[in-house]
């Protein structure tokens, strides 16, 4: 059997459910999922293993970001890809004066240099789409040459899997601040919002100078691979509460998949189980997500990969 070893990103449905959950050194509860036992062992080398620094609890590590959605955007096939790729243009202003500001911390506040409006577009701007063919750059009019294409609700197109050929339109820029995911816990960080024409919810730009921005710290993996059957985390997909949103990246025929958790007061330890397929399988790794639940809100307790010992960051939203 060939194992998976192709990132593959697939849009999948949500398994819901409450992950089969450790209670630290002393799990192995009976009753359990197969292979909490030896996720258990594990977890308990990757949170031994945590040591992140001074910096993790005083400076300022987003776990999340630089570019956020603070609500749904609404997107189409055509924005989101525009998204995704950083394609915009400005229809006002971007003035270069630097603010001061600062990180509005769960534990406290934390002064940092700030990045202007004009510095922020140009981080957020990662240059023009490329022309697609017989596509016009406006929305309704059919190129010179291209083909004749009757127009649909949403202007020409050559088919139905035609991608973005325009940026999204900057109207507005604001400052402000917006919640993040950091170290420290949920923090209120100063931002620039940029106000789409496009989109149903402002593009945030995190305004904290790159200068100023503390890493994630490296990991420090247990020896040795996952024992079969174990599946690693790839990211967070969202927290709520006690509520974690983890997505696992499994095989293409791995079925039975399971979320599990080990927490204790101080860190918090995910991954899954699968039951792998007995035949030939195509050699391809899939992300999944799936939902667990903690015994205790998350609070700023750091969310570890039981297979690399990497603290897992929010993915791009």
């Amino acid at each position: 059997m060939r194992r998976p070893a192709l990132l593959l990103v697939l849009p999948l449905l949500l398994l819901a459910g409450c992950a089969a959950t450790g209670a630290g050194p002393a799990g192995g509860t009976p009753g359990r999922a197969d292979g909490a036992e030896a996720f258990d062992e594990r977890a308990a080398q990757v949170a031994g293993a945590w040591r992140p620094g001074p910096a993790w609890r005083t400076g300022y590590v987003p776990l999340e970001g630089p570019t956020l959605l603070t609500g749904d955007p609404g997107f189409t096939p055509e924005t989101e890809a525009a998204f995704r790729a950083g394609w915009y243009r400005a229809r006002v202003p971007m003035y270069p004066t630097r603010v001061g500001g600062e990180i509005q911390f769960p534990d406290g506040r934390l002064t940092l240099p700030l990045v202007s409006a004009a510095e922020a577009y140009r981080q957020l701007d990662q240059g023009d789409p490329l022309p697609c063919p017989g596509r016009p750059k406006r929305p309704g009019r059919p190129a010179p040459g291209g083909p004749t294409v009757e127009p649909g609700p949403d202007g020409w197109a050559t088919s139905s899997t035609q991608t973005a050929c325009l940026p999204l339109t900057v109207t507005a820029v604001t400052f402000g601040a917006v919640p993040v995911r950091t170290s420290r816990g949920v923090a209120q960080v100063p931002a620039w919002l940029f106000s789409i024409k496009e989109l149903a919810t402002p593009v945030v730009r995190l305004a904290v100078a790159p200068t100023a921005v503390t890493p994630v710290p490296e990991p420090t993996a247990p020896a040795g691979p996952l024992p079969d059957g174990l599946v690693a985390a790839q990211n967070l997909a969202a927290v709520d509460g006690a509520r974690l949103t983890v997505r696992l990246g499994v095989g293409a025929c791995d079925t039975g998949i399971t979320p599990l958790v080990w927490e204790r007061p101080d860190v918090v330890v995910v991954g899954g189980h699968v039951t792998r397929a007995s035949g030939e399988c195509i050699d391809l790794l899939k992300v999944e997500p799936v939902t667990a639940t903690l015994a205790t809100p998350l609070g700023a307790r750091p969310v570890l990969d039981v297979s690399t010992g990497a603290p897992l960051t929010i993915a791009a939203r």
